[in-house]
């Protein structure tokens, strides 16, 4: 295991994905040997790493409902560490699966809606007694300063309709509170939700509307927000162009981590 340790580290260069990862692994109890169900997997941040890390003895399946990312993480994969396998499979519907000794979901809880509570419930069922449920997620705060300046320009330029979909989104994003509630449910214990503050940095106009970080995710909920795309657009445009009232942009990185009891 030494010999290869840094075979598979977690990329420098994903600003996203891999510090959320980072707070993932200060809380997952890892070894040798282990069975882990990771979903959400993406392109493999961290299913490598954590591939890497319970070695040949291990296993590890990652998940992903898009074909296309698991096809990418299988391309990187090649031949490499053949006791880790990505396959398409919807999280939500997991009945098939054996069960594992640990559950990781990094940025997984935000795909888990609407129903989040029984998505979190089907992973806890997949985890043997004794075994470890970790899930990432940015939660109720991240970005508040942003969301904050688009309300108040929807109330300023009379944006009713599109303000009262935006506060949908606003009031459906979940919370570490939240998240502690559902694994204090589902009778896990050593329960933690813990926030890690992220600084994401941008500048004005084209540069935010386009940042790697923000579109093809949150921005794009505000777009949503909109039947008309141009007005959208023009929207968008108007707040890319003042990022100083709602600059530093925080994301807050929240860890839940529970164990499933040993017995009833």
């Amino acid at each position: 295991m030494n010999r290869h340790a840094k075979r598979w580290p977690l990329p420098k260069h994903d600003y996203w994905s891999t510090p959320f990862a980072e707070s993932l692994l200060q809380h997952l109890d890892l070894r040798p040997g282990l069975r882990i169900l990771d979903v959400a997997s993406g392109h493999g941040i961290p299913a490598f790493y954590l591939a890497e890390q319970v070695g040949p003895t291990g296993e590890v399946l990652a998940i992903d409902i898009s074909a296309g990312q698991v096809a990418r993480a299988r391309a990187i994969q090649g031949s490499q560490l053949p006791w880790l396998r990505f396959d398409c499979t919807d999280m939500r519907a997991l009945p098939h699966l054996p069960t594992f000794d640990r559950v990781t979901g990094n940025l997984s809880v935000m795909f888990f809606r609407p129903n989040r509570f029984e998505a979190v419930r089907g992973l806890v069922e997949r985890l043997n007694p004794g075994g470890q449920l970790v899930l990432t997620f940015p939660s109720l705060g991240t970005f508040d300063s942003l969301w904050q300046r688009v309300d108040q320009a929807m109330i300023q330029q009379g944006l009713s309709n599109e303000r009262a979909r935006f506060q949908d989104y606003l009031n459906e994003r979940p919370s570490a509170q939240e998240g502690r509630g559902w694994l204090g449910a589902l009778d896990l214990e050593r329960v933690e939700a813990i926030e890690y503050p992220l600084e994401v940095e941008t500048g004005p106009g084209h540069e935010f509307l386009h940042h790697p970080l923000l579109r093809g995710g949150f921005l794009d909920d505000v777009y949503e927000c909109f039947e008309d795309q141009s007005l959208a657009d023009r929207f968008m445009i108007e707040i890319s162009e003042d990022i100083a009232q709602f600059t530093s942009l925080i994301a807050q990185r929240c860890v839940l981590s529970g164990w499933k009891r040993t017995s009833a």
